[in-house]
């Protein structure tokens, strides 16, 4: 096969641009194939991210190491998640969302598995021991960081405008599905083999999906020919890219007010994630690792369809996407904040995870 010129490349790429605001690029089949690929990654993403919080108490209690210690390992991995947003999205753009998702899965699904003997090499650093877990934590952020971004890219390219928010919203419930496969999954190698293992297994299943990504889907994602019906128009969008007004946005209390609003919504979301289990480990001890893993994560996929559903009614009733934002997000923050409110005040273990379900539920 003959390698395309970079200038058909680009070429290429107008085209398709221009072609998939009005219909797919992607077949029946390349569709479906692509959804259950991207969601079994977005499940092995989060199952992968979601490993360090469950074993930590475990971990913790084996290495000695103190709240601050384990609170730090922790974090640590948001701190290189943040870094990689913005640049996941742009070498996407520029290189392929496919190789990008690729690579930095090799990437977390490598650390993942090998962080049994990372923990305990580390051990060996004596006071260098947390930084040196931290700096790879942060790595393994930097590599998760690029996947939604990248996500974003592929289905933009292939689907088209209609298609994009319902393909890509159902896709992000992967991460309900790889958090409970951890919770239940993970809870239950804890038990009867140990921490090391938990790594083990959930890294193997990474790796067994880069293969499958790499050797399936990427390998069966045909070439399409396009009929250059209209070369003048064509020509004209050689070196012409629609650009972000970014001055504007920033100038926009709306821009601000959406920002400042998933900024608590993830910090409240994230802060759970990493501490769900250390919580329900120390303040009900006797409480059913599986149980307390599993259950407040089934919240989210119902409540996730049940919003979607929600939005398309109101919308369907001619009321404004800014009126149902604004309604949707103030319903959701209200009612995480009166649950998280409960949860501080209770010593039951039936209402801590009720409640803990509720503002799970409500952040998808």
């Amino acid at each position: 096969m003959v390698k395309p010129t970079p200038m058909e490349e680009k070429l290429k790429y107008s085209l398709l641009r221009d072609l998939n605001d009005s219909q797919s690029i992607w077949t029946r089949n390349e569709k479906r194939t692509w959804f259950l690929t991207l969601l079994a990654g977005t499940c092995m993403l989060y199952s992968t991210r979601t490993t360090m919080p469950l074993l930590v108490p475990a971990v913790a209690s084996e290495r000695k190491w103190s709240k601050t210690d384990s609170g730090t390992v922790l974090s640590s991995f948001f701190w290189g998640y943040t870094l990689t947003q913005v640049l996941g999205g742009y070498l996407s753009d520029k290189f392929g969302g496919q190789k990008v998702v690729l690579l930095s899965a090799i990437g977390w699904s490598l650390i993942t598995f090998w962080m049994p003997n990372i923990i305990t090499s580390a051990s060996y650093l004596s006071s260098y021991s947390i930084p040196f877990i931290v700096a790879v934590r942060i790595v393994n952020g930097a590599c998760q960081g690029v996947h939604f971004p990248s996500m974003i890219s592929i289905t933009s390219q292939n689907l088209s405008a209609s298609e994009r928010t319902s393909f890509f919203s159902i896709l992000t419930s992967g991460s309900a599905l790889g958090t409970l496969l951890t919770g239940i999954l993970g809870s239950f190698i804890l038990d009867y083999f140990g921490w090391p293992t938990v790594f083990r297994v959930i890294g193997f299943l990474g790796l067994s999906w880069t293969l499958f990504l790499r050797y399936y889907t990427m390998a069966t994602d045909r070439n399409r020919i396009i009929n250059l019906s209209q070369p003048s128009r064509i020509c004209s969008k050689l070196g012409h890219s629609e650009t972000v007004p970014w001055l504007k946005l920033f100038g926009r209390t709306s821009f601000w007010a959406c920002v400042l609003s998933h900024a608590c919504e993830m910090n409240c979301f994230f802060v759970l994630l990493s501490w769900l289990p250390t919580y329900f480990h120390e303040n009900f001890p006797h409480a059913k690792g599986w149980v307390v893993n599993m259950i407040p994560w089934l919240a989210l996929p119902p409540v996730t369809i049940l919003g979607k559903a929600l939005t398309e009614a109101l919308i369907s009733r001619q009321w404004s996407l800014t009126k149902i934002r604004k309604l949707v997000q103030s319903f959701c923050f209200l009612g995480q904040n009166a649950a998280l409110f409960i949860m501080c005040h209770t010593e039951q273990f039936n209402t801590a995870l009720a409640c803990m379900s509720i503002i799970i539920g409500l952040s998808g």
